[in-house]
């Protein structure tokens, strides 16, 4: 199966790094909705809505992931619409509805990402209690549990330690089945995503960590009669050569916002700590990982064109799915991308299938 692309909707401002740095990014409905045009004209798959109700990271302005992905619905034709929401902050029948709502906008194009919390501020400034990490995963289990039945049964009745249904109809039921993704490093993580989940994204990481993680996870998910797509994050700068690319890395982090990094680091350590490992998401992300809030760097999508998408092939033969991708500038970045990576990967894809054909 070919690769697909995804990229973050830059719908927060400050773009996808934690830097001072001057970024042709901008994060307004009008900036959102030409790039998700440019986007499905150029071959992406997805685009992804990020959830962020309080300012952190130094993101003080943030668009509602799932009415942005309504109007993003009524505005373009092709791509894959993810909605990031919050269990905990929202009650899954309403999600449901939603979600279902969107699908119907966007003539069959609409998915969820459940991301199951690692910034407190957000819970307790609206008034919601704090659960420890790995209540978190199973509050999210028992969200998609109910998603699920309400988008297939009649009616759906529930009985879980979170949420509640009782006869609950919806209608009308999403065009096709939404896609359910979801994040997250942990074993708890890892394991509800082999129960419950469509797709699995994983933080930036090397091509081993990456594959170690793949294996887990896709495991897990054969032993409970389940097969899953994985996606990864990567933070992508292409320039005329490798020197340039890193020069443009070595720029984002010189001009890193250090107390907005620091403060990120803060919140997501302690998010994990009470996990039954003692470590969440991003326990082995230096300062500079942090700089982009997902681990972006470490995947390696920085150098030319034709190193980027060597690089890519490499995560495809590991297990990917799907690459999301995040950018400096959206201006022109997705653009180049969609321009000239992912016609050389689909050059390279038929050229390894014409190998494995030989063999």
């Amino acid at each position: 199966m070919s690769l697909q692309f995804a990229y973050w909707a830059p719908n927060v401002s400050g773009g996808l790094v934690i830097s001072d740095i001057p970024q042709r990014t901008g994060w307004t409905y009008d900036a959102n909705k030409r790039y998700a045009q440019m986007a499905e004209n150029l071959g992406f798959d997805y685009v992804l809505l990020q959830t962020r109700f309080f300012a952190s990271y130094g993101a003080e302005n943030q668009l509602e992931a799932a009415t942005l992905a309504s109007a993003l619905a009524s505005v373009t034709n092709k791509i894959n619409i993810i909605t990031a929401v919050l269990p905990g902050l929202w009650h899954p029948g309403v999600v449901a509805k939603i979600i279902s709502t969107i699908d119907h906008i966007s003539n069959g194009r609409a998915s969820i990402n459940i991301v199951s919390g690692w910034f407190k501020g957000e819970f307790t400034g609206y008034g919601e209690p704090w659960l420890d990490h790995d209540e978190r995963y199973r509050r999210s289990e028992e969200f998609i549990q109910v998603l699920r039945n309400l988008w297939t049964k009649e009616a759906t009745t529930y009985k879980g330690d979170f949420y509640r249904t009782n006869e609950a109809p919806l209608n009308p039921k999403p065009i096709n089945p939404p896609k359910i993704f979801q994040g997250g490093n942990s074993i708890a993580a890892r394991e509800m995503a082999g129960r419950v989940s469509d797709v699995y994204f994983i933080n930036g990481n090397t091509l081993e960590k990456l594959k170690e993680q793949i294996d887990h996870v896709r495991s897990l998910a054969r032993s409970n009669g389940r097969e899953i797509q994985i996606g990864v994050n990567g933070f992508v700068i292409v320039r005329d050569t490798e020197e340039k690319a890193k020069q443009v890395l070595t720029d984002i982090v010189l001009h890193a916002d250090q107390k907005a990094v620091e403060g990120f680091k803060s919140q997501v350590k302690f998010a994990g700590q009470a996990s039954s490992q003692g470590e969440g998401m991003w326990q082995n992300s230096t300062f500079e990982d942090l700089v982009q809030y997902n681990d972006g760097f470490k995947t390696g999508l920085i150098g030319t064109a034709e190193q980027v998408a060597d690089h890519i092939i490499e995560l495809k033969k590991i297990g990917v799915d799907i690459i999301l991708t995040g950018f400096l500038h959206y201006e022109e970045d997705l653009q180049v991308f969609g321009e000239k990576i992912i016609p050389l990967v689909r050059q390279k894809e038929a050229k390894v299938k014409e190998e494995i054909a030989t063999i």
